[in-house]
């Protein structure tokens, strides 16, 4: 169902309750939050997610969880088709939901069963058709593997706002010396707080927030060559590779596989 048809839908007494929208390229929304999880799937175009605690980037026919009343901002790039599945917490919690944002793979049994569901009443009958259809899609959400497309930021403001920056301009040629000169930390310092505050190394987190932005700037139709170049890889075969490890596929096929769905324009 189309979501301004949906104002009461966090009241809806079922599990699950799927909605559909098309959005322009650049359309933001502020900083916001929803009494039920979010599972959002990019049928068409690039969804960017920011909260507190870092960004996420969700290409096309990719999803993203965002747990329920967690604050977060969302941008889309390009013209984006997106489909929510608004789930209660009691159903998250059972299907095992994690408590945190996390991009997720979208089968293709899970892509047909959301186009199906869009034209579910709010008021299902659970014992029926309907309420079946929307718990295998419930228990397909919750198979889905999860990718890693995101950029946790740290809570030290020094580290923050150089991260900040970092995603704001990515490139591979930002060294790890420059970033502890520009916070003000010994090499060691830093590494060592960097790796405490977000899980993982500097050098790991730097390739993660380029590929997001080749993510969102492949899918503004960008070639993989000028991405490459301006992000600082070696050659385009070694930026395919890492995108390839991460993605699933060549950057070649991800840019020559996301036409919207006949039946999703209908």
């Amino acid at each position: 169902m189309r979501e301004n048809k949906l104002a009461t839908y966090e009241h809806t007494p079922r599990d699950a309750v799927v909605t559909a929208n098309d959005y322009p390229d650049g359309q933001h929304f502020a900083l916001h939050t929803h009494a039920r999880g979010q599972f959002a799937y990019a049928a068409c175009g690039v969804i960017t997610v920011f909260t507190p605690q870092g960004n996420w980037v969700v290409p096309p026919q990719r999803a993203i969880w965002v747990p329920a009343q967690m604050a977060h901002e969302m941008r889309m790039a390009g013209p984006v088709t997106m489909l929510n599945t608004y789930i209660a917490t009691p159903a998250a919690e059972q299907l095992g939901l994690p408590t945190h944002c996390q991009v997720f793979s979208v089968s293709p049994l899970l892509h047909h069963l959301l186009l199906q569901a869009i034209d579910i009443p709010e008021r299902y009958d659970e014992a029926q058709r309907e309420g079946l259809l929307m718990r295998l899609l419930l228990h397909e959400i919750a198979a889905m593997l999860p990718l890693f497309l995101n950029a946790p930021l740290p809570n030290e403001p020094r580290l923050a706002l150089a991260c900040r920056h970092l995603l704001a301009q990515p490139s591979l040629g930002i060294a790890i010396d420059d970033m502890a000169r520009q916070v003000g930390m010994s090499r060691r310092t830093f590494t060592r707080l960097f790796r405490q505050q977000t899980g993982i190394s500097f050098v790991e987190w730097r390739q993660q927030a380029c590929l997001l932005a080749a993510v969102v700037r492949l899918g503004n139709g960008e070639s993989i060559t000028r991405v490459a170049t301006d992000l600082g890889y070696s050659s385009p075969s070694a930026f395919s590779s890492v995108f390839r490890k991460v993605l699933g596929e060549m950057p070649s096929r991800y840019c020559s596989a996301r036409s919207v769905p006949a039946n999703m324009s209908e």
